[in-house]
């Protein structure tokens, strides 16, 4: 690592501009609308999803304060401009070279709920200033928004039970970051990455791996309880030992001889997690263990947590299916213009229309809390709701003037409105079979 004597880079978390993070063709649509002059027309663009991934209930909203940090960094230094000099006109390449976002943003709050049609992102400002924001917000909403809505399934199978996020390896070195902060929100308790440590607060969890395990092999073959030995001497009998390299069996009898009854935890990595789950219960408790704690990994998803939800497992890590388009598969969220000078605007392709004008959304619930559904509604007009039902409003203003509105969500908060909203489900809108969006979306 250079040092501030040496000549090299220094590793840091200094601006990054966003700029670029973003496809051509935004450009090139900039540069024909300021060539004829409809750059500087009023619009509005709007982020929704369609529909829910395929045997979805709900969607999770998340990603919306990463999106308005990336906004603060979307300029165009010159590195940028010369990027974008090879295929734009010099006159587009000034414009971007002064671009600041001077619109105003309203959206979900990070960590409430969407369904199909709702305005999770409303983008108002001239054309040019909005239109290239498409592709840096849909990246991150539809990132973000895919893992925690995968993640609330999972944390949801688990009830009380933790879950710690372990999808490092699995993915993109950011996107692992991204991930570990979208879980959180959805309930995961910890994270096994550092950068989502560091960069966000998520609590911090990890032990070690079967190759510390198998490091102490010498000439008289496997020593496990070596291994378990000195990874107790460093991190304390509140420790997890990983008992499956070899035999299950064998591993907790070593790692209980080595920590003693006070052992923090085992954690099972493979092979018929249930089964092994109750073999191990039995094991430790007679072996007088009665307090350690059995951790399980290995592919675990929705529907394995759930399967495991009457077996004496304490807790989960997650990964694999966590953070790949298997398990969480896109939340399919689009950038559309639905306003020009004021005008409603709307797509008419199959399968792919759109709504024009600009909307906002409530949510009613009767006075127990339940939700019944959701209404979006022409901005500036006032939905009748029926007698009996509250009504919340669901967007908030986000982005005025191009400054951002008291500062960035706490991934607290995001996190305990999800939990809220999670609640006030209807209970068969959190199952995990297929069916239809929790709750309905009426259009007025």
């Amino acid at each position: 690592m250079p040092t501030d004597s040496d000549t090299g880079p220094h590793v840091t978390d200094t601006f990054r501009s966003a700029a670029l993070f973003t496809d051509q063709y935004e450009f090139t649509m900039l540069s024909a609308a300021l060539a004829d002059g409809s750059a500087n027309i009023p619009c509005s663009f709007e982020v929704f999803a369609r529909r829910l991934p395929n045997g979805r209930r709900y969607g999770v909203v998340a990603g919306t304060a990463r999106l308005l940090e990336a906004l603060t960094r979307f300029r165009f230094g010159q590195d940028e401009l010369d990027t974008v000099s090879a295929f734009l006109d010099s006159s587009t390449v000034e414009w971007l070279r002064n671009y600041r976002f001077t619109g105003d943003i309203d959206g979900y709050r990070e960590g409430d709920l969407y369904f199909p049609g709702s305005p999770v992102l409303s983008v108002r400002g001239t054309f040019a200033e909005c239109v290239v924001l498409e592709t840096l917000a849909l990246s991150i909403l539809n990132h973000d928004s895919a893992i925690a809505s995968a993640a609330a399934r999972m944390s949801n199978a688990a009830g009380s039970r933790p879950i710690i996020e372990m999808g490092s390896r699995r993915t993109h070195e950011e996107a692992a970051v991204a991930s570990s902060r979208a879980a959180y929100i959805a309930g995961f308790s910890a994270t096994s990455n550092l950068q989502a440590v560091r960069r966000h607060g998520v609590p911090g969890a990890g032990t070690s791996a079967h190759a510390f395990t198998l490091l102490y092999t010498g000439e008289q073959g496997p020593d496990e309880k070596a291994a378990f030995a000195a990874q107790v001497r460093a991190l304390g009998v509140s420790t997890t030992l990983l008992v499956d390299t070899y035999d299950i069996t064998q591993g907790v009898a070593n790692a209980i001889e080595v920590a003693g009854p006070e052992l923090g935890g085992v954690r099972i990595d493979s092979g018929d997690l249930g089964v092994l789950a109750r073999q191990v219960r039995q094991q430790l408790d007679d072996l007088g263990a009665t307090r350690t704690r059995i951790v399980v990994s290995g592919d675990l998803d929705e529907y394995a947590i759930a399967a495991l939800r009457a077996e004496p497992v304490d807790s989960y890590g997650v990964g694999t299916s966590l953070v790949t388009g298997s398990g969480a598969p896109t939340a399919g969220m689009v950038y559309k213009l639905v306003t020009v000078d004021g005008r409603p605007v709307a797509k008419r392709s199959s399968h792919k229309e759109s709504r024009g004008g600009s909307k906002a959304a409530i949510r009613t619930s009767r006075t127990s809390g339940t939700i019944v559904e959701e209404i979006v509604y022409p901005l500036g007009s006032s939905p009748r709701v029926d007698d009996g039902l509250v009504a919340t409003e669901l967007s908030v203003p986000l982005v005025r003037g191009g400054e951002q509105v008291d500062g960035a969500p706490a991934l607290g908060d995001s996190r305990a409105l999800l939990a809220e909203r999670l609640v006030s489900l209807p209970w068969e809108g959190l199952k995990l079979s297929q069916g239809e969006p929790a709750i309905p979306t009426r259009f007025l």
